[in-house]
């Protein structure tokens, strides 16, 4: 009997793993979901074969955007809906797929489909497509038998979490492309315009003020070793992401992100809209409180707020009630924890804590239609700062240049 190395998620949210016996993969499936673990990933231990495999064509494949995840949820609904087979509905999706991740995905699920494993199942071995609070929706719904409800939640949720990042981009590009213009601005000064003045300047000898001795040794420096600078910059960009992607580095950069200066705030409530939402959509599901909140937590995507979302489970897991817990995680404002006591004495927490999502999305609208009136006294600031530094720097020096001239 072939033999199968497993991961997963118990009851409590913790991360299992082991090594267990099976005719196939899906009884090795259903033998984990039987000892409460939710399987994530079933990987057979062939003798002599080795744990891994190299596919170049997947290492330059487009990963899967949110719009593909939206339309493939959106005609699975409108196909399961329909009647239509599963086999048959993914086998005609497979062939319009544009991406190749989703394409092979949807492939290995055909071939698994027509073996009798479960849908749910089958996305486990594609955890860069399907993410786990994706799986366990699908889980949930092929239980119940509301498999187009599953997909049509998954959908919502989709087009909702696009619709967000549209608006942040929406209202980041213009103070984008005047840091991009103000950067470009500053490169063709140092190289071009600079260096002509400062000969201007040699040639009359003279006597220069701090300001453009500054510009002048700034130039310089550019223009003398912009080699240095561009081979710097290149390696702290790779050392920097190194870092951050490690535990410690993650952990850094998602906590001053929600420090920030204006975007911090904005970032927060979108973060925690995306909580809840999440949340409430796992409640609607019929998945228990301590394993939502353990799903939940990876799809906040912050591993700060992440944390917090954990301790909540902990305490929901020794008895403590969701306001408590809510409340000593200080994520929430008064208003959301009002909501959430009312949906725990009146027994709808998923409704009231979806309206917390709307909440929080309203005011990330309000913040995101408003950042633009607050970013631009920034930087009409800095443009007035860099103006003061070139007039200071390149016009006194021409000025004095002028009297000196028109004196003798």
């Amino acid at each position: 009997m072939p033999r199968y190395h497993f991961k997963g998620r118990n009851q409590q949210g913790e991360a299992v793993s082991g090594e267990l016996e099976g005719a196939s993969e899906t009884a090795i499936a259903e033998q984990l979901l039987r000892r409460g673990i939710m399987p994530t990933a079933l990987t057979e231990q062939k003798p002599g074969a080795t744990n891994w495999q190299f596919s170049g064509s997947l290492l330059f494949a487009k990963q899967v955007s949110l719009e593909e995840l939206v339309m493939f949820t959106r005609q699975m609904y409108a196909l399961t809906k329909a009647g239509i087979p599963l086999l048959r509905s993914i086998h005609g999706l497979e062939e319009n797929a544009r991406s190749e991740a989703l394409r092979r995905a949807l492939a290995t699920l055909k071939e698994d489909l027509g073996n009798g494993k479960p849908i749910s199942v089958s996305m486990q071995a594609h955890p860069a497509v399907f993410s786990s609070l994706f799986i366990a929706i699908i889980h949930v719904g092929e239980n119940t038998g509301n498999l187009e409800s599953a997909f049509l939640q998954l959908t919502r949720y989709f087009e909702l979490e696009m619709e967000t990042r549209k608006r942040i981009k929406t209202a980041l590009r213009y103070p984008s492309f005047v840091l991009m213009a103000l950067a470009i601005a500053m490169t063709i000064l140092n190289i071009f315009v600079i260096p002509t003045f400062a000969n201007i300047f040699t040639r009359f000898g003279a006597e220069l003020p701090w300001a453009t001795k500054v510009l002048l040794a700034t130039s310089h420096f550019f223009v003398s070793y912009w080699p240095l600078l561009l081979l710097g910059s290149a390696l702290s960009i790779f050392g920097i992401r190194r870092w951050l992607n490690t535990p410690q580095g993650k952990m850094f950069w998602h906590r001053i992100q929600l420090r920030l200066p204006i975007v911090g705030s904005i970032l927060l409530r979108s973060l925690m809209a995306r909580f809840c939402r999440s949340f409430a959509m796992m409640l609607r599901s019929g998945i228990p409180i301590n394993q939502a909140l353990s799903l939940v937590a990876d799809a906040v995507d912050n591993v700060f707020i992440a944390q917090y979302v954990r301790e909540m489970r902990s305490g929901v897991e020794r008895g403590e009630s969701l306001l408590r817990t809510a409340s000593g995680s200080q994520l929430f404002t008064p208003l959301v924890m009002q909501m959430i006591a009312v949906g725990e004495e009146t027994g709808m927490v998923d409704q009231m804590i979806q309206e917390a999502a709307e909440y929080y999305e309203r005011e990330v609208d309000y913040d995101l239609k408003t950042l633009t009136a607050k970013i631009e006294p920034i930087l009409i600031v800095l443009v007035a700062v860099m103006v003061l530094i070139l007039a200071l720097g390149i016009f006194t020096p021409m000025w004095d240049m002028m009297r000196v001239f028109k004196g003798r």
